[in-house]
């Protein structure tokens, strides 16, 4: 017999209008990371997962244009979030999650086979070596990555011309947002929109940052890994 999820887990499930399968796979991932050490996240206990984890990835399902988005690209995919629930409820997109670290592109492999999830594949690269992302996604998402201008060197040779970029952030800030803005004129995007979104009961300080890629991504970028970091854009 199948496990019920939780109030709050169907809940969240008749916000997105997910299927009773694609619930156990909620559930199943949320008793991954609870009994899972290699998982690289302090936020385990079913309720705070669902919350802090599951419902802060699918809020970006709000977002207009990503539930067409046929190939998806979660860099510094982490634990998963948000890849692996957006995998779970876009059945009909592919999602690549972007990681570097051995051991936690190790989690997520066992993670995906264990869920089934056939729509997700894990990559163990650098996101600036990752030769075969160029300008194959519809849209790139990342949460909790980088300062902006970093994110957006990342993103956008990862992007095809009008594809989508959505950064989750916390509080805002008027110099990183300045500074991300003349980094994206130089990388071909523009910024679309600042959303506030409010993914659970309490949550503050939310923001999706969405970015379009509105030209060619200059042949300079990617540069070379750690660059980005060590010399970010727009400062």
């Amino acid at each position: 017999m199948r496990p019920e999820p939780s109030p709050r887990l169907r809940r969240l499930a008749s916000r997105y209008a997910l299927s009773g399968d694609q619930q156990q796979q909620l559930l199943r991932l949320l008793e991954v990371l609870e009994r899972g050490g290699r998982a690289p996240t302090a936020v385990r206990d079913p309720d705070g997962a669902i919350d802090q984890h599951l419902a802060d990835s699918l809020v970006a399902l709000e977002v207009e244009s990503l539930p067409s988005a046929g190939q998806i690209a979660d860099i510094g995919s982490g634990a998963g979030f948000p890849g692996i629930p957006l995998a779970v409820a876009l059945a009909g997109s592919t999602v690549s999650l972007v990681e570097s670290q051995s051991r936690w592109a190790a989690f997520l492999s066992a993670a995906v086979t264990e869920l089934g999830i056939a729509n997700a594949t894990v990559v163990h690269a650098r996101i600036e070596e990752w030769r075969a992302g160029i300008g194959a996604n519809d849209a790139v998402v990342a949460r909790a990555l980088a300062p902006q201008p970093v994110v957006l060197e990342y993103a956008a040779p990862l992007l095809r011309l009008g594809g989508t970029l959505l950064d989750w952030r916390g509080r805002r800030s008027e110099e990183e947002e300045r500074e991300a803005q003349a980094a994206a004129e130089e990388l071909g995007l523009r910024r679309a929109d600042v959303r506030s979104v409010m993914p659970f009961a309490g949550a503050r300080s939310r923001y999706l940052h969405l970015y379009s890629k509105v030209s060619e991504t200059p042949s300079r970028f990617p540069r070379r890994a750690g660059v980005a970091r060590r010399r970010p854009l727009g400062g």
